[in-house]
């Protein structure tokens, strides 16, 4: 059985957050090739009803002055026994795997980037081709951003071998960085996303009341829109304090063709405590309205052309805490390593639900009245990165 659709991360997706890492650091070092390292990364998401986790293997190495190469192998080990699934199913465990390949040419004050992505499980395969443009102007204050990716989904079923459906995505992206004092930095950045095919989960079921019994509750198959586009447009600050730290706060707007809405704030605190060791802390609320065709409960079936129950599509929102270490060693002593770096990052998230119940629950209910579901979850990542 497939990932819930919020927890699922596609190849598109995935490449466009690899892309806009790698545009966000260009506007701080913008027209300089990333330097030769070694990224290690083991990953754990644990919370309602999810465990996901997994290492990261990142490679990036330079032919000559102008060109760099970057491999990365992720996984994704799934044991899923969320809301969703146990409402209609039974725990499951799957694995994700994916490969990306890029390169990155370096031309006067442009870097040109290209990348691959392959991303596959038991029921689902995605393939993305992203490319950027970054460019500097006015003696590196300015920086502008361009990217797109393409998408290609092919999407499964467990159990049935005449399933087969697939679904096309774009991203386009438009970034600007502006040097405005010595100490500050602002950029904004634009994303449009148009996606068209499949693009429900072929697990997930919507629910409704029993014609012949108030009292119950039958479900159905989802059935989405073939077609979506989304905007978004963030805009962030950073401000560099005397003393090493740096103060980083941004908000990010998201409007789609499904009629959601969600707004996302941002703050952020770095400190050095010596030349070596560094702590940071985080705070991030998240909140959406409800897609225009979701509802927990419909009133018969097929009752409207679209039907979505997935809570990702409901009224929510989110509160993430985080913190973080990180160990910074220069020049180490052993031979070839030019820096050596150890992170360790921790984010509680908690997510409320508005109009999203949770039918696992006990005691003895009627249809639409079970209790408001809501989670909390717990994100670790810890990394060694070797400079060379």
């Amino acid at each position: 059985m497939a990932v819930t659709d919020g927890l699922r991360m596609s190849a598109i997706c995935r490449a466009a957050c690899i892309l806009l890492a790698g545009l966000v650091a260009s506007g701080v070092q913008a027209a300089t090739l990333p330097v030769d390292n070694v990224d290690v990364l083991y990953h754990r998401y644990d919370g309602g009803g999810m465990v996901i986790d997994g290492p990261s293997v990142l490679v990036r190495k330079s032919a000559g002055s102008q060109v760099s190469f970057t491999g990365q192998y992720y996984v994704d080990s799934v044991s899923a026994a969320s809301v969703d699934v146990l409402a209609t199913a039974s725990k499951y465990e799957e694995e994700r795997t994916e490969y990306t390949a890029g390169v990155d040419y370096l031309h006067d004050s442009a870097i040109l980037s290209l990348g691959y992505t392959n991303s596959s499980e038991n029921d689902y395969e995605a393939n993305t081709v992203f490319f950027s443009v970054s460019q500097e102007f006015f003696g590196g204050l300015s920086t502008l951003r361009m990217g797109y990716a393409q998408g290609w989904d092919d999407v499964g079923k467990v159990g049935n071998t005449n399933f087969d459906e697939q679904a096309d995505r774009r991203n386009y992206q438009l970034g600007l960085s502006q040097v405005i004092t010595k100490n500050t930095v602002m950029g904004i950045d634009l994303e449009a996303v148009t996606d068209e095919g499949f693009l429900e989960n072929p697990y997930r079921q919507n629910r409704y009341l029993d014609p012949a019994d108030s009292t119950q509750y039958l479900y159905q198959p989802e059935q989405y829109p073939e077609t979506r586009t989304s905007f978004a447009v963030a805009t962030r600050a950073m401000y560099y304090l005397p003393y090493r730290a740096s103060l980083r706060g941004e908000y990010r707007y998201f409007d789609d063709s499904w009629g959601i809405q969600a707004h996302t704030f941002e703050m952020a605190y770095v400190h050095p405590l010596t030349a070596q060791w560094t702590v940071e802390g985080r705070v991030r609320y998240y909140m959406q309205d409800q897609a225009d065709f979701y509802s927990d409960l419909y009133a018969y079936a097929n009752s409207q052309n679209h039907l979505g129950r997935d809570k990702e599509l409901s009224t929510f929102s989110g509160t993430t805490f985080g913190t973080g270490v990180t160990y910074e060693l220069r020049q180490a002593s052993l031979p070839g390593i030019d820096r050596l770096q150890f992170n360790l990052l921790l984010d509680y998230l908690n997510f409320e639900y508005d109009n999203f119940r949770d039918v696992t629950t006990g005691g003895n209910y009627l249809p639409g009245q079970e209790p408001l579901y809501g989670f909390d979850a717990f994100v670790t990542r810890a990394s060694i990165i070797i400079e060379y």
